[in-house]
């Protein structure tokens, strides 16, 4: 059967109000900014809030650019897989997966890569801006460890659990340098901090086709943006980078 732009666009975007959870709208946890645990919205959509349900909290803009990404590649060519690092409840990958299955894309991988722990605990040699924001504070209050067999129950409650989805489960400095990724597409980090920044852009950049696309949904976060500044440094990058909203931002690779 021949899917039609229409129906798939139909699918991917019912897709991406389910991962969200605009469907059901849940609370979200208190945490930051976020004083009042009630549904917004506003900020479900900007992925301004911490879901207690959803599967993933990058919200729709994000999911927007990342169906946009995706298409870009499949209509351009680009050959590689989907990555993405640091995957928490899996509602991502599992629309990234859902894109390939709303175009019939059979010979492309997703690769959920997670410690499925949390945050790791800051460490006295760590980057000075890992130290100062501190995130395994944050395991706790935001429901940030979710184990991997959890993330795979999520991909089957969609029906997208099959050999296209491979699972990269540990620490970032583990698994990156010796991950069974020949070449990406679009690669999608969500780190957070320096250090898995750093990590998975030292390994995995160059994994990265011309005409690829990098993602940074924790743009925002001091330690991420200078992570990304200090390899794009190191290796004379100069790829325009792009605001998606006020907390992810990508760029494509020219080369």
């Amino acid at each position: 059967m021949t899917v039609t732009p229409v129906g798939a666009n139909l699918y991917l975007d019912l897709l991406k109000k389910v991962v969200t959870n605009m469907i059901y709208e849940d609370q979200t946890n208190v945490a930051g900014f976020i004083t009042n645990s009630s549904y917004s919205p506003e900020l479900r959509a900007t992925g301004e809030d911490y879901p207690r349900v959803a599967h993933t909290m990058i919200g729709l803009k994000r999911l927007d650019n990342l169906q946009k990404c995706l298409e870009s590649v499949l209509r351009d060519g680009v050959p590689g897989d989907f990555a993405e690092t640091g995957v928490w409840r899996g509602g991502a990958c599992i629309f990234a997966r859902g894109v390939f299955e709303a175009y019939g894309v059979r010979d492309r991988k997703v690769w959920v890569a997670d410690s499925f722990q949390g945050f790791p605990k800051t460490a006295e040699d760590d980057h000075q801006l890992d130290v100062d924001i501190d995130l395994g504070q944050y395991n706790e209050i935001l429901s940030i460890p979710v184990d991997v067999e959890t993330v795979k129950r999520n991909f089957e409650r969609y029906g997208l659990l099959d050999d296209q989805v491979r699972f990269l489960p540990g620490w970032f400095k583990d698994t990156m340098p010796t991950a069974p990724i020949e070449k990406l597409a679009v690669l999608r980090l969500d780190g957070d901090s320096y250090a898995a920044t750093k990590d998975v852009l030292t390994n995995l950049y160059h994994r990265v086709s011309a005409g690829g696309y990098i993602i940074v949904d924790d743009y925002c976060i001091p330690a991420c943006r200078q992570a990304v500044h200090d390899f794009r440094d190191r290796h004379g990058i100069t790829d325009e980078i792009h605001q998606i909203d006020r907390q992810g931002s990508y760029w494509r690779r020219s080369s």
